[in-house]
């Protein structure tokens, strides 16, 4: 009896994850686009897979976030989105004159749609390159995780969980 008493734990324990596991929420996050009017110089897949990691490490707990729909998810949200603006930064103002100006800037828009098509959630937002910089350039810019973390601080206003 005492060894099965482990055993008995541990099975609970497991059971109970996957019963957590299966009540969250999805968020699938697709490729943004951007306005016609703009020059977005980054790479959307790559964007979206930072959200997506932005996301996880935020809202983990209370959700699931993925970049391809999954197939029987019970609560399956859509989250999109379009880059509206974009103004590069300048370096040398950033420099010269400090104090945060001169940072690469978008106005980003993005929404929520349930299973059904039906919007849940809609913002638009501002976002800044970091003012020390940021690790992420090239294929995403510096705003990669300002983007990321406007969307997920934002995503708890929707009340997903």
């Amino acid at each position: 009896m005492m060894r099965r008493l482990p055993a008995l734990a541990f099975a609970l324990a497991i059971a109970s994850t996957i019963a957590h596991a299966q009540g969250k929420p999805t968020v699938v996050v697709n490729v943004f686009t951007a306005a016609n009017d703009i020059a977005w110089p980054y790479d959307m897949k790559q964007l979206q897979l930072q959200t997506v990691a932005e996301l996880k490490i935020k809202e983990g707990q209370h959700l699931d976030v993925v970049s391809e729909a999954p197939g029987g998810a019970a609560q399956t949200y859509i989250l999109n989105g379009e880059v509206l603006e974009w103004r590069a930064g300048n370096r040398a103002q950033r420099l010269m004159v400090g104090l945060g100006s001169g940072r690469e800037t978008a106005k980003i828009h993005y929404w929520l749609t349930d299973q059904s098509g039906k919007k849940v959630f809609d913002h638009t937002d501002t976002i800044r390159q970091s003012v020390w910089g940021g690790g992420y350039v090239g294929s995403v810019g510096h705003l990669a995780q300002p983007f990321a973390d406007k969307i997920a601080t934002r995503l708890k206003d929707a009340k997903l969980f």
